[in-house]
């Protein structure tokens, strides 16, 4: 045997292998039930990791193709609001231009028919001018000749008065 200066360092046989065989029966019972369990949860956490960053890519790429979406649906959004603000200007549009037409058309027509009543009363206010024209010629007629005439020399006489005068210029300023 060897015989060491420490007794820490001296090889004993009967020590070694009490020593080997402790050391196996402590790996067996290690590797039966505490290896296996650590293993295995070491596995389990492995797997929840890789499931967690596979649903965490999965979710980044729902997220990219939802922000895609929401970005066409806004550009969408964004024509129709442009498509919808130049239909209301054209109507805008059409519905100033129909006003200023129906007014435009109202006020034609209610100058049309201030010309007409304006053309009626010059029309009657000749005819009474020529009315009252002929009454007074009648009165001067009888009161120059000293007579009364009878209908058919009064129309004659009241036809060469009117003829005599002249309504044109009255006629002209009414136009």
């Amino acid at each position: 045997m060897f015989v060491a200066a420490n007794p820490l360092i001296e090889v004993t046989p009967g020590l070694m292998i009490w020593t080997i065989v402790c050391f196996l029966i402590t790996l067996y019972v290690l590797k039966r039930f505490a290896f296996g369990p650590i293993q295995k949860m070491i596995d389990d956490r492995s797997d929840r990791i890789r499931r967690a960053i596979a649903e965490a890519d999965h979710a980044r790429e729902e997220a990219r193709a939802l922000l895609d979406e929401h970005r066409k649906l806004i550009g969408q959004a964004r024509h129709e609001a442009e498509e919808i603000r130049s239909e209301v200007r054209r109507d805008a549009e059409s519905m100033r231009e129909r006003v200023r037409d129906e007014i435009e058309a109202d006020r034609q027509r209610r100058l049309d028919e201030t010309r007409r009543q304006i053309e009626a009363e010059t029309a009657r206010s000749l005819a009474q001018i020529r009315q009252e024209v002929a009454e007074l010629t009648l009165l001067a007629a009888s009161k120059v000749t000293g007579k009364v005439l009878d209908s058919a020399d009064q129309r004659r006489l009241i036809d060469e008065a009117i003829a005599s005068l002249d309504f044109s210029r009255l006629e002209a300023s009414q136009n």
